[in-house]
């Protein structure tokens, strides 16, 4: 079991509109770390691997994401509060699922079959 690449174009730019190379690299690395994992640990439950690997990413972003020391800053508005980071965060984790070739599966249950 593989994951394909994750190198669609982003379309939650913070900064433009287009996509950014940075971006894409960053993704298809962690969808390769993944997959590192998968062959090394071949019994390993793929999902335990995607679950763990999404801990590490959240509280990456979170850290990330933190505001500055300034409270009227401009920049850190949108991440003046806990739960506006998480709202944020929440919104940009349901676009990326959204925009992935892996959103939709044969095997969903409000799959209509003819």
């Amino acid at each position: 079991m593989h994951v394909a690449a994750a190198t669609p174009a982003r379309a939650i730019a913070m900064n433009s509109a287009d996509s950014d190379p940075l971006f894409d690299d960053v993704a298809d690395r962690v969808v390769a770390l993944g997959n590192e994992f998968l062959d090394a640990n071949p019994e390993a439950d793929a999902w335990e691997i995607a679950s763990g690997m999404l801990s590490g990413i959240v509280h990456f972003w979170l850290y990330t994401h933190q505001p500055c020391a300034d409270p009227s800053c401009r920049s850190c508005a949108e991440m003046a509060t806990a739960e506006m980071r998480l709202q944020q965060l929440l919104d940009e984790a349901r676009e990326s699922a959204e925009e992935s070739s892996y959103f939709h599966s044969p095997f969903d249950r409000n799959v209509g079959n003819a």
